[in-house]
Order: structure tokens, then sequence, then C-alpha cells
């Protein structure tokens, strides 16, 4: 079983922390530098739509560039000012976008503690999914994902993956029931070690 320190057999692209190859690029201003020493060694896995439930449309890279229109839906009354980013969104395509410098500070995880550590913000990398918490998500999503995650762990010490639920139980539950970790970590091969304990339905691992 390979680790996330293996590298894919297709080195990525980068520019700085700018995927160069299969992503596109749309700039979210909402982002910071990671503290120094940060050690970015874990993925979040999230899930987003707007309006909830909604796909396809242009909504969710407006609310990470700070271009949506709070006056178009009832719901952004709710998040109405909000300013958000992930690193990455994948469409249900599999069409991957990034919005943020991987070297720098997305602003997706908030209040959260994973491995000893609060403020997952510091040293994580925030990918979003197109989808509902707790739903299925699409086979072009789990094929992408997976790619992004092997290209990430070649250029990041990635030793973790968790869920948004996993960091901040309680107050989030993306990406939901709906999420096969079993698949990703499938496709991925990596350790057990690397996955939230109850994320692995089809194995029992030791305490």
């Amino acid at each position: 079983m390979t680790n996330p320190a293996d590298p894919p057999s297709a080195p990525a692209t980068w520019n700085g922390g700018w995927l160069l190859q299969g992503a596109r690029h749309s700039p979210s201003p909402n982002f910071g530098p990671r503290p120094d020493g940060a050690h970015i060694d874990l993925i979040v896995v999230h899930s987003i739509s707007l309006p909830p439930g909604v796909y396809g449309g242009p909504e969710v890279e407006q609310l990470f560039t700070n271009q949506l229109d709070w006056t178009a839906h009832p719901y952004f009354e709710q998040i109405r000012g909000m300013e958000v980013s992930s690193h990455f969104f994948v469409r249900r395509t599999g069409e991957l976008l990034q919005f943020v410098d991987a070297d720098a500070r997305a602003w997706h995880a908030g209040p959260s503690r994973w491995r000893g550590r609060d403020n997952c913000n510091n040293d994580s990398i925030g990918i979003e999914l197109e989808g509902l918490e707790g739903e299925h998500f699409e086979d072009a999503q789990y094929a992408t994902l997976a790619r992004l995650c092997l290209q990430l762990a070649q250029r990041y010490p990635v030793a973790f993956i968790a869920g948004h639920e996993h960091i901040a139980p309680g107050r989030k539950q993306d990406p939901g029931a709906g999420f096969d970790w079993p698949r990703l970590q499938s496709a991925l091969g990596w350790s057990d070690t690397c996955f939230p304990r109850d994320t692995l339905r089809h194995k029992v691992r030791p305490d």
C-alpha cells in the first residue's frame, strides 16, 4: 500500500501553489498568509451548492470571489456579506477550479481542530465538492478528487484527509453520509491512518 508521500505516476506541474494542469484559475481575494512554520499535512473535504441542492450555476464561484448577488435568491440573505474561500472546487462534471494559491491560507475551515491542532485553516488545503451534505457525489468528482489529492501529496507533506464534519463536529455536517470514503481510499491507496476512524466503514481498525 502506498503512502501520501509517494508521488503519482504523472508529476503535476505547479507555479508556486497554483496547479497548472487540469484546473481553471478563478482567484479569490479571501485568503492570507499561513503562519510561520505551518506544516501543510491535512486535506479537508467539503460540500457546497448554491442555492442548496442547485447545481451547475455560477453562484459558488461568485461567493468565493465576492461577486455573489445577495438579492438573487432568498437563501442568500442567510449568508449575506460572508467572505469565504476554498483552495479548490470540484463541479458535478469533474471540472476543477482553483481559487487560492495552495501555499496560502484559504478561509474554508472556520473554528476547527484536528490531529491535536486548532484552526485548521493554518495548515490544511480545502477542497469543496459541488453537492449537498448527506447526498451522493458523481463518479467524475471522485476521479478529479483522487487525482488532485495525489497531486497535492506530491508537493505537500500530506498525512491526513478529513471532512469538514470531522474537524468541526456539531457545527458542520459536510460532506456527510453520502460521501464514499472507502472509495476515495481505494483510489488513493493510502493507509487507514490517513483517514478519520469512522469513515472506513468496510474496515475494522484496532484501537
